[in-house]
């Protein structure tokens, strides 16, 4: 299965990114074989928006799942309307939590689990 998993960087070996839409890199992870794909998260910067973008992002990628720390409103409902299931609340790395799923040790989640700009800092 192609999964995408934020990452804050480039390796399988990366740890998992707490936040979605502004994590460094988004990992599409084929979690039978753990061969990989990093993207670069372009709406990690973005004044407004990077959980859309970085949904899009997804999407694109053709992956089914997401797994993250957090999903805000506006990705969760993004993910959500292109089909995308999502985990929240996973950490360690990337390998680590593939292994978690593959598992079936993470549970899908069915709201977004923090407010609006939550990666811009301070808010929660």
């Amino acid at each position: 299965m192609k999964i995408c998993v934020s990452a804050t960087s480039n390796s399988i070996d990366a740890q998992l990114d707490p936040r979605f839409g502004r994590c460094a890199y988004l990992l599409i992870v084929d979690t039978e074989t753990l061969q990989f794909e990093a993207i670069s998260n372009m709406a990690a910067g973005a004044t407004g928006g990077a959980g859309i973008q970085a949904a899009q992002t997804v999407t694109k990628t053709g992956a089914k799942l997401v797994i993250t720390g957090n999903v805000g409103p506006n990705a969760f409902n993004a993910l959500s309307a292109a089909g995308v299931e999502i985990i929240t609340g996973a950490s360690g790395t990337i390998k680590e939590v593939v292994d978690k799923f593959n598992k079936g040790e993470l549970k899908k989640t069915d709201a977004p689990t923090v407010r609006n700009h939550f990666g811009m800092g301070g808010q929660r």
